[in-house]
């Protein structure tokens, strides 16, 4: 089943159950996948790596976002938010954890070869290709900075 009909039947379940903050992220999920999917440039059909990527974006969004109402000070906003990054959170593959993340990178550095932070590039370029949807960019380039100091 494709991830557009998932979402469509949890649209119609919240819709039943009244629950609205649920109900807000599953329509903004399928408002960019269907932004997606008519861009220029688009298949006919979203391939599952598309689908990954566009609900990363939104929940990266989603934490930007959260991160800048937390400093301003504005919970009501911050709650909003954090809500629907609850609600994208379980359409995407499980992520990585940090430690998991530190194996991997020490595997790949030793694999390559890579001595310094010359090889950040190349760790990376490799790395967020390899872990693509289990570990998002932020926490990888992290963990690349730490092993290559």
């Amino acid at each position: 089943m494709s991830l557009i009909t998932q979402i469509d039947q949890d649209i119609k379940l919240a819709m039943l159950a009244k629950q609205a903050e649920r109900l807000a992220g599953l329509r903004a999920i399928k408002s960019a996948l269907l932004l997606a999917k008519t861009e220029k440039g688009a298949a006919e059909e979203l391939t599952q790596e598309a689908e990954i990527k566009v609900l990363q974006k939104l929940v990266k969004q989603r934490k930007e976002s959260a991160e800048i109402y937390k400093t301003q000070e504005r919970d009501d906003l911050y709650q909003i938010e954090m809500s629907e990054i609850a609600v994208i959170e379980p359409y995407l593959p499980q992520q990585m954890t940090r430690f998991e993340v530190e194996g991997y990178i020490q595997e790949l550095m030793a694999r390559i070869g890579a001595t310094g932070m010359q090889d950040m590039g190349r760790i990376m370029g490799m790395a967020n290709k390899e872990l693509a949807g289990q570990a998002d960019g932020r926490t990888i380039s992290e963990v690349v900075k730490q092993l290559l100091a």
